[in-house]
């Protein structure tokens, strides 16, 4: 091997070319740098606190650094290492919504479960605040994996995640990469790099459309550099049009009213940063979905809006061998997308628990 490749292969190993004293002596410890967060105390969530579990709040740090927040719920009685799961989403949510009323309800039904706050968002560290990235917020839920296969709390053998909404495509995105994670739920799950670069329905899938949108972008980005502060673009609208589409009237009932809303959550206030379609525009989302052998499930409503990237999504799926039904999609009747964030007589809670039963116990 020439002296050429040698330096191109130090270059692209990185940290592996380098003595692992010295770079233990040069690398903080991000556990042992996590930020200082402000947490509330009181119980602040879209749903009523349920009297078979125990809560907490707890802190962990992602890859880059990030301290995220999350709502820690335990089956009151519990003992010995459980199975978890962690559970994120609607995207522009926070934990105290639909997240935290998946996570409780598992809860009750015997799992240890976390809902937290991605990178930038609610009670979690980052800044700029209100910021998306489709590699931070896959790191996140690997993260929370770190969190839970290390607590000694959890088997670090019977880990799962729950995504909702934009958060189930990325749940599909972390699942590709982090063979941790035994099982999965998508639950009325968006594709964020499909939506974004193509437009709903694809209807704006073009290279002029999406130039286009480039150059918006682009402007803000300088607007927003000179202000020194990043334009949000904001969230869900007061008041809608007369004319507008009944996804997003079912967007309003939930975030704009007492069912769903709250105080620290984007869509139901002022959004996420202008500029945060940037990284989604080029980032093709569980693109190695086809190579994910645990299990899987992509639950949606039959009549939501978003039905064609759950239902999508599930053809990149392969079937692993030995393993010929641990890729599942099923369609509710009759539901709505937001019919999936917390109705509870919609939501199939007994087959989400049989399925994260078969794959990661009790």
């Amino acid at each position: 091997m020439n002296r050429t490749m040698i330096i191109a292969m130090v270059l692209m190993c990185g940290v592996a070319a380098i003595p692992s004293d010295l770079y233990a002596k040069d690398t903080n410890n991000n556990r042992n740098n996590m930020e200082n967060l402000t947490l509330t105390k009181e119980w602040d969530k879209t749903f009523p606190k349920s009297d078979k579990v125990d809560h907490r709040k707890v802190t962990f740090v992602n890859r880059y650094g990030i301290t995220l927040a999350a709502d820690m719920y335990k089956p009151k009685g519990a003992a010995g290492k459980l199975p978890a799961i962690a559970v994120c989403g609607p995207f522009g949510a926070v934990k105290e919504q639909a997240a935290g009323l998946y996570a409780q309800e598992m809860a009750e039904r015997g799992f240890l479960t976390i809902a937290f706050d991605p990178s930038f968002t609610g009670e979690s560290g980052g800044t700029p605040r209100y910021m998306t990235s489709p590699d931070i917020n896959t790191e996140d839920f690997s993260a929370a994996v770190d969190f839970l296969v290390t607590n000694p709390e959890v088997d670090p053998q019977k880990v799962g995640i729950i995504g909702i909404c934009g958060w189930g495509g990325l749940a599909i995105n972390a699942a590709a990469s982090d063979p941790r994670i035994k099982a999965t739920l998508a639950s009325t799950m968006y594709d964020m790099s499909r939506v974004t670069a193509n437009g709903y329905f694809d209807a704006d899938d073009s290279a002029g459309a999406r130039n286009t949108m480039r150059e918006k972008l682009a402007a803000q980005r300088t607007e927003d550099y000179i202000n020194g502060t990043p334009a949000l673009g904001g969230g869900v609208p007061d008041v809608l049009p007369d004319d507008a589409p009944k996804f997003l009237r079912d967007y309003h009932d939930y975030y704009k009213t007492t069912r769903g809303y709250h105080p620290r959550s984007l869509n139901s206030n002022g959004g996420r940063n202008a500029t945060s379609p940037i990284p989604w525009i080029n980032f093709p989302l569980m693109s190695r979905a086809g190579e994910i052998e645990n299990a899987v499930m992509i639950l949606h409503g039959e009549k939501a809006h978003s039905f064609y990237f759950g239902s999508d999504a599930y053809k990149k799926l392969t079937v692993t061998p030995g393993k010929e039904n641990n890729k599942l999609f099923m369609a509710i009747p009759g539901a709505s997308h937001t019919d999936l964030y917390d109705q509870k007589d919609i939501i199939p809670f007994s087959k989400i628990e049989k399925f994260f039963n078969e794959y990661i116990g009790k």
